[in-house]
């Protein structure tokens, strides 16, 4: 660290952002990785991997795949139909949800807050980095069952893994915006307010279930819609399953998509700095 005089006196100069940011991620990691918390979601992430065994089983042992009237679908497409409904819909927002909301709110609870902000380093470093391990986290939580998911489906129905490699990459990348941008907006509410984990669940589970299944505008207010927009390549383009199609409509494209969501996590992710740098949080005795 850099000195520098002050009328006669010595001034300690803190690390910068990213070196604060850097070292905050660094502690929180470990902790994320093995909290209780953690232990939990890998047990939801572990049941569309179990989903997946079951489907692979049943199709060696000779049982009729799944069906949509008359025709057979593929593991490419159940693949497909996994990563929309189950992640991006489900695990992805829920992950966002739990390690978002509780990034700052934890730290209060936990009465460590003020530890945390009484060390030489700016507040909102502090959000960084934990957002930082977050990103981390999530990611060794979420892509090990993704690829295990992969491997079970796709050869389902005498598919194959050759030509699918491509695909798989576009929706590791897809699960990586949306972790993304989930947690830099629930890491706003936590910082913002109260009850931030209520707060989530609500938006997540009945906000953007509800306005996805409106047409209008509404859809535009929510993080779904700009990820569905990256996923068409998943679904099945047979009319016989138009069900699943319907819920593709309005889809905008895909560049559209792409800024809405950087939008979004650069948005809320500086909103949230700004939030632990100027927010004076009252510990409850």
């Amino acid at each position: 660290m850099a000195d520098s005089a002050s009328n006669g006196r010595t001034v300690r100069r803190g690390p910068s952002f990213l070196t604060a940011s850097a070292r905050v991620f660094d502690l929180s990691i470990g902790q994320m990785l093995w909290s209780r918390r953690t232990i939990f979601l890998a047990l939801v992430v572990g049941a569309p991997v179990a989903l997946a065994i079951l489907f692979r089983v049943l199709d060696i042992m000779g049982f009729a795949g799944m069906r949509v009237g008359s025709r057979t679908i593929q593991g490419p497409t159940i693949f497909g139909i996994f990563i929309w409904m189950l992640y991006l819909r489900f695990i992805v927002p829920v992950l966002g949800v739990f390690y978002g909301t509780s990034l700052i709110a934890d730290e209060v609870e936990d009465r460590t807050v003020t530890y945390l902000f009484t060390r030489p380093i700016r507040r909102g470093a502090v959000l960084v980095g934990k957002y930082l391990a977050y990103l981390v986290a999530t990611a060794l939580v979420v892509l090990p069952s993704v690829m295990l998911v992969y491997f079970a489906v796709v050869p389902i129905g005498g598919g194959g893994l050759a030509g699918t490699f491509p695909a798989l990459l576009t929706d590791l990348a897809m699960l990586g915006l949306g972790l993304a941008a989930y947690g830099s907006l629930f890491a706003w509410i936590g910082a913002q307010l109260k009850r931030p984990l209520v707060i989530g669940l609500i938006f997540a589970f009945g906000w953007e279930q509800i306005v996805m299944l409106i047409p209008g505008y509404l859809r535009r207010f929510t993080i779904a819609y700009y990820l569905q927009g990256l996923v068409p390549h998943a679904m099945p383009q047979d009319s016989t399953v138009s069900f699943l199609q319907s819920v593709l409509r309005d889809v905008p494209p895909a560049w559209t998509c792409l800024v809405w969501l950087a939008v979004i996590w650069a948005g809320f992710l500086l909103l949230a700095a700004r939030v632990v740098e100027r927010k004076e949080y009252v510990l409850e005795q």
